[in-house]
């Protein structure tokens, strides 16, 4: 038994020991962001890392210290009771980390635009209610006017496009303002730093493109060509560059971006955070289980005590939430089942019932073993309702009764 401190040189020191005792494979727990020089270093060094939840090898209450841990850890792996965690592979780690940066850029230049908001409402500037996004063309040309100096509300309508709804004589009723220094000089500076967050985005992009363009180059070209795009429509926060065509190689021919409610943009973020190797996970329930999207059956003495989803903090699991959540008032047959769904169960049952269907077409698509192909909210009905009528003739059958067509007079047996 040795310590060991957390500097670079020391972690290089403790991987030199492991190696001379031969040690193939190391078991450690996910505490923070503290494991992951390690790990990577660990893992360049060739061996087998075992990252397990903390939450899942508690040792007895009120033995607890750190060496009494690492005893613990052996003794579960020596017998093989660890469940590593999930983790990509080495060549998607990074994209993963670049995409979550860029997330985190997005979230904060959201911050920036509503507290230019929040500047302009409190000189009762009200151009939120007359343009329709205050970052847009009219309303970043109308901030740039009023930092530079113009109070005129005539002159900063002169700013609106012929596309805007509002009418000249509201813009420039909105734009009528009590212009303060103390809420011009906040409007400034954030002002300042949403630009400066747009550079930073457009940063990442340029990362993001460079090492996807790599990583699709390593791919064979996939036989199947690159089918046409489902919809034209560009979100405003995807990265402006090609995105399908590098993720059709990479994933060896599946598109993500054909299955409903996922784009181009959600499906890079998915490969990002599971990658493009299925066999990590034996079954599609594994991968459901995984994304604590299906529920978690608590049984004791026979009885069903709760089968609620397991809290989870998974990413991949986010972001299929949030293409559920654009799937409410579609007509597709993932539409139909959430709102029959939402009707009997509610809206929040709905959506995560609707994600765990998402991740498992993902999860086909990813193994080759489906072409997503949407049959339409009126197909779903059509099998819903042969479902149901199976599931009645069937009750009816046990119970003793017929089923009569009331259109027809048939009699069903």
């Amino acid at each position: 038994m040795r310590e060991f401190r957390t500097f670079t040189g020391e972690l290089h020191r403790l991987a030199d020991w492991l190696a001379q005792c031969g040690v193939k494979t190391v078991a450690m727990e996910s505490t923070g962001v503290y494991w992951i020089p390690l790990y990577e270093i660990l893992e360049q060094r060739g061996l087998q890392v075992v990252l397990v939840n903390a939450r899942d090898v508690h040792n007895v209450p009120g033995r607890k210290s750190d060496v009494q841990d690492c005893e613990w850890l052996r003794e579960l792996h020596s017998v093989g009771l660890l469940r590593a965690s999930f983790r990509p592979s080495a060549a998607i780690v990074p994209s993963r980390a670049y995409l979550r940066q860029r997330e985190t850029l997005v979230q904060e230049s959201s911050t920036r635009i509503l507290r230019m908001q929040e500047a302009l409402t409190e000189m009762n500037v009200m151009l939120h209610v007359v343009v329709t996004d205050i970052t847009g063309h009219t309303g970043l040309k109308i901030v740039r006017s009023i930092l530079a100096g113009e109070r005129d509300p005539e002159r900063l309508a002169q700013h609106r496009d012929h596309r805007c709804r509002a009418s000249r004589a509201e813009i420039v009723a909105a734009l009528t303002g009590n212009y303060r220094a103390e809420h011009l000089f906040a409007l400034k500076q954030n002002f300042a730093a949403y630009e400066f967050l747009l550079q930073q985005i457009a940063e990442c992009d340029s990362e993001i493109e460079g090492l996807l363009s790599k990583l699709a180059d390593r791919q064979p070209p996939p036989t199947a060509p690159l089918p046409d795009a489902r919809i034209k429509r560009v979100s405003k926060h995807a990265p402006p560059f090609d995105l399908r065509g590098p993720l059709h190689r990479l994933t060896g021919g599946a598109d993500l971006s054909q299955i409903d409610s996922i784009g181009p943009h959600a499906a890079l973020q998915l490969i990002a955070e599971i990658g493009t190797d299925m066999q990590r996970w034996p079954l599609e329930k594994h991968f459901t289980s995984w994304l604590t999207l299906a529920p978690s059956n608590r049984i004791s003495g026979g009885r069903l005590l709760s089968s609620r989803t397991r809290p989870s903090a998974n990413r991949a699991a986010a972001i299929l939430r949030g293409c559920a959540m654009s799937l409410t008032r579609t007509s597709t047959a993932l539409g139909a089942f959430y709102r029959r769904l939402a009707a009997r169960a509610g809206k929040a049952i709905a959506i995560t019932a609707t994600a765990r269907k998402l991740a498992v077409i993902v999860y086909r698509v990813l193994s080759g073993n489906l072409v997503c192909n949407d049959p339409g909210a009126t197909a779903y009905h059509q099998l819903h309702s042969a479902r149901e009528l199976k599931s009645l003739r069937k009750r009816a059958r046990i119970l003793g009764f017929h089923l009569v067509d009331q259109t027809t007079g048939e009699v069903t047996v």
